[in-house]
């Protein structure tokens, strides 16, 4: 169900079990240009929601050492921002409730200060200090500074389904929901990223926006995204194109799922969808994460009974980082959650007629969003 647009589901949906026990995230990544050098840059923003009716005066913050005595949970806007590369870093600022408004069933209209986000404009400010990263732990963050203001045009949807229909919603049937509005998104707009200017255009900056809500995280945890596509049949830029993966193993009612994926590829206007809750196509989907000393590698093989797509992507680790949350029970479990933006591969295309297989397009795609962590040590 590909390009259909559901503004709902990007709606704010911590109510009921999940006012207490749930998280509501918005996410954009996208790629920007030095002002002066013209160099790219890919960067990242993040509005995420925790535990709304259990909020104080000031931001709980579940990693806080304080949290062991008093068994609080947390409870905060927190405002992510950062950049990918070798100098990747991820900037936190948070807020407590009472300083942000944040209305149910409408259009996406949050606002804090020195913050806002709504469906087609975003800005915002983090600063945080070397001393403050260092003395807060808790904060789960580096140190840098990052300003923005940016206009967002979402061009291509991915609608996973009736899996997070208002039914399943209520129900809270599923621990981690899934809606890309945005799955190709041009961006335009400044940033201003320790002090150097970059400027953000629609064309250039391969965007993509997607929202996660629910009452915990999955594991294993995979994600990949790219519209920087080119032919490698033909040569040629794929301009109406792209592709988006995700999942891991879902719980629904309690129960865990079998390792799924989620996944379509908007190939120049017509839609190529696997996807395991649309039982009816006989899904079928195999992957593979790995890591090497520099790199992570994914490996996606799906086949309906209409198509086939063999995904190879790799990320060099020296431009990625482990991306940091805390699920709203306080624990952090993933703490090798490898994040990047600059992840390059091969998707193969089928389609499958009269019982032979047909290859439609060997594509290279660069520029692509790409997470995979399970759940580490540190927090078994």
């Amino acid at each position: 169900m590909a390009n259909i647009s559901d503004k709902q589901r990007n709606h704010f949906m911590l109510r009921g079990p999940l006012s207490k026990r749930g998280y509501d995230w918005w996410w954009h990544s996208f790629t920007a240009e030095d002002e002066e050098t013209g160099e790219e840059k890919p960067f990242f923003i993040e509005y995420f929601t925790c535990n709304p009716d259990l909020a104080e005066d000031e931001p709980i913050l579940g990693q806080h050492p304080g949290r062991k005595k008093d068994g609080k949970k947390p409870s905060y806007l927190m405002v992510k921002a950062g950049w990918w590369g070798e100098d990747a870093t991820q900037l936190h600022r948070f807020y407590p409730w009472k300083d942000v408004t944040l209305p149910y069933d409408t259009n996406l209209n949050l606002s804090a200060p020195e913050c806002s986000l709504t469906e087609t404009h975003m800005t915002g400010t983090v600063t945080v200090s070397k001393e403050e990263a260092d003395s807060h732990p808790e904060y789960m963050s580096d140190s840098g500074s990052m300003i923005w203001d940016l206009s967002i045009d979402k061009k291509v949807a991915f609608n996973v389904g009736y899996g997070a229909s208002k039914f399943f919603q209520r129900l809270n049937a599923f621990e981690m929901f899934w809606h890309a509005e945005g799955m190709k998104t041009e961006y335009s707009g400044m940033i201003i990223c320790n002090g150097r200017r970059y400027i953000v255009k629609p064309k250039t900056c391969y965007g993509y926006a997607d929202k996660n809500w629910g009452g915990d995280f999955t594991s294993p945890w995979v994600w990949l995204s790219s519209n920087n596509l080119t032919s490698l049949l033909t040569g040629k830029k794929l301009e109406n194109s792209v592709f988006d993966i995700g999942g891991g193993r879902p719980k629904v009612l309690g129960v865990a799922l079998n390792r799924k994926l989620l996944s379509d590829f908007w190939y120049e206007g017509k839609s190529y969808e696997f996807n395991f809750s649309k039982f009816w196509t006989f899904c079928r989907t195999k992957f593979e994460c790995s890591e090497t000393d520099t790199e992570v590698l994914w490996h996606v093989r799906q086949e309906t009974t209409s198509a086939i797509m063999d995904t190879k992507i790799s990320c060099q680790k020296k431009d990625m980082l482990f991306v940091n949350y805390e699920a709203p029970n306080g624990q952090k479990l993933h703490n090798r959650l490898f994040n990047g933006g600059n992840g390059v591969g091969i998707i193969e295309l089928y389609r499958k007629k009269g019982g032979k297989t047909e290859l439609i397009d060997r594509v290279e795609a660069k520029n692509i969003g790409c997470e995979f962590g399970e759940y580490g040590e540190l927090g078994e």
